[in-house]
């Protein structure tokens, strides 16, 4: 009976690997052909760049055939060095990886790396080498190396580009994605599992849990079958063919998940991750005190330091000045569209809560008709914060937590919100100091009173016109959750994150996802 169980058992992880499997031959294939472009637009773009500069032709015919001509041959002699550096600096910046999540703004910054580290070389290989003994006396023309700088990153940035559409849209259709299974069937293992099934492009696909509780003797969780307790784990994962393992149980012990890694071995490339809940973790900014013999980690008191606070101004200053120059045109079409939709003022003043509980006054594109009772946000708001979950679906079913198909949005209105172009006039409260054009969102007095003591730290940091929960699930996260992207936001904040969030709300704007 036992051993019937036991096939029965693997019998299903099999069935569960064949529904996950993909062509092995298909990601190295795709690898192999972008390899392939790789050399021919290194090649392309240096032989662009010297014609660009010195208008001279690159290969002449002669009585023995075709040969480079004389004014591009010490040229030549650079090619496959030129080629090599360009390959081997991508390879090394980790742009060749097709596997798992990716972020344009990632791949372009560590392309303009790439590819500045290869012009660096190819330069110190054309000013040292001096093209071999033949050239030793050439000057070789700065411009072709900056020329070629140029035309390689926009050529390698569109190429880029072009094999992440590519993946974004494999990706939706369920291929080339990362069978994974989730160890643990608690509350972080259902958001865990319900963000890769909403987010496909993320490139997971959850085939199984591994449960951690009571819940083993169930079929599913969330939607996913239950393959196994933590023992069966090594099995599972050679019987299902899984390439990522993510605990998000920590109440498990150190050494059973040490031994679980060991019976898997380095062979069968394996990756564990560990996803806590975001506000368990520590904060980077921290500092390493000693009291004593003891060594202690303090934790930053404040948010910001006086200097980073000023840096977050000047750049709030700089960033909102010139979108209001530059939008100048489209508030006086809104303005317009508004007027003649419904009658009332272009824009709509509200109090709102910012740094350190102060009130200020809040302006946005009027959406709401003037005469608008905000009783219903208020009760809406009120189950919202205390978790009482209503049955409120979004345009693709999924549900969501902000009021939808609200009775009170006019016709433009709608249309404001799901392009986020209400919220411009907020550039208005940035250069007044109230808000910073990154941050946690401001919310209405009401709401404050509804919140639980740890909700009140999100008002340590001025709110902001986007942040981090905006890019990051907006509206298909609870509150909890969306206060513990805006701590986590102030606990971890650079400048670099400001722009890289700054960045990312521009397609989720055009996108309009879970905008309402």
């Amino acid at each position: 009976m036992r051993a019937e169980r036991v096939e029965e058992k693997e019998a299903k992880l099999v069935a569960v690997r064949a529904a996950a499997r993909a062509p092995r031959w298909a990601i190295p294939a795709v690898k192999l052909a972008i390899l392939a472009s790789d050399v021919a637009l290194a090649a392309f773009c240096f032989f662009a760049a010297f014609y660009l500069r010195e208008r001279l032709p690159l290969i002449v015919h002669s009585g023995s055939g075709w040969t480079w001509s004389a004014q591009f041959a010490p040229y030549a002699v650079l090619l496959p060095f030129v080629v090599l550096a360009r390959v081997a600096t991508l390879a090394y910046h980790d742009l060749y990886r097709l596997r798992g999540e990716y972020s344009l703004l990632d791949d372009g910054a560590r392309l303009f790396k790439a590819m500045a580290t290869a012009s660096l070389l190819i330069i110190a290989a054309a000013f040292l080498h001096r093209g071999g003994y033949q050239y030793r006396a050439f000057s070789y023309a700065r411009g072709v190396f900056a020329l070629d700088f140029v035309l390689a990153l926009a050529a390698f940035g569109a190429s880029r580009f072009a094999v992440r559409g590519g993946q974004r849209l494999v990706r939706a259709r369920g291929i080339n994605l990362i069978p994974t299974l989730v160890v643990g069937c608690n509350h972080e293992a259902e958001m865990c599992i319900s963000e890769m099934r909403a987010r496909p492009e993320l490139g997971y696909r959850v085939i199984g849990v591994i449960a951690t509780d009571g819940t083993r003797s169930a079929s599913e969780f969330n939607g996913v079958p239950i393959i196994g307790a933590l023992e069966d784990l090594p099995a599972a994962i050679r019987l299902t063919g899984a390439n990522e393992v993510i605990i998000t149980d920590t109440r498990l012990s150190g050494n059973a998940l040490f031994d679980v890694m060991m019976s898997v071995g380095r062979h069968r490339r394996v990756e564990f991750r560990i996803a806590p809940s975001l506000f368990n973790c520590l904060p980077r900014k921290t500092e390493i005190d000693q009291i004593g013999a003891l060594p202690m980690i303090r934790l930053f008191r404040e948010p910001l330091p006086q200097a980073a606070r000023a840096i977050k101004r000047a750049f709030d200053i700089l960033i909102s000045a010139l979108a209001l120059l530059l939008l100048a045109p489209l508030w006086i079409v809104i303005a317009v569209l508004i007027k003649l939709d419904s009658r009332g003022p272009v824009l709509y003043k509200q109090e709102r809560v910012g740094m350190d509980g102060r009130i200020f006054l809040f302006y946005k594109f009027r959406t709401m008709h003037a005469d608008a009772d905000d009783r219903i946000h208020r009760e809406y708001q009120r189950k919202l914060i205390s978790g009482e979950r209503e049955a409120n679906l979004g345009d693709d079913e999924r549900p969501i937590y902000k009021l939808h198909r609200d009775p009170r949005v006019t016709r433009v209105g709608r249309w404001l919100r799901r392009t986020s172009l209400d919220e411009l006039p907020q550039l208005l409260n940035v250069l007044r100091g109230e808000m910073s054009i990154v941050g946690p969102r401001p919310p209405i007095p009401y709401e404050v009173e509804f919140y639980d003591l740890w909700h009140r730290k999100r008002l340590d940091m001025k709110p902001g016109i986007t942040g981090l929960w905006q890019v990051s699930g907006r509206n298909r996260l609870t509150f909890d959750e969306m206060v513990r992207l805006d701590l986590f936001y102030i606990e971890n904040w650079s400048l670099w994150l400001d722009l890289k969030i700054i960045l990312r709300t521009l397609p989720a704007m055009l996108r309009g996802e879970d905008a309402y």
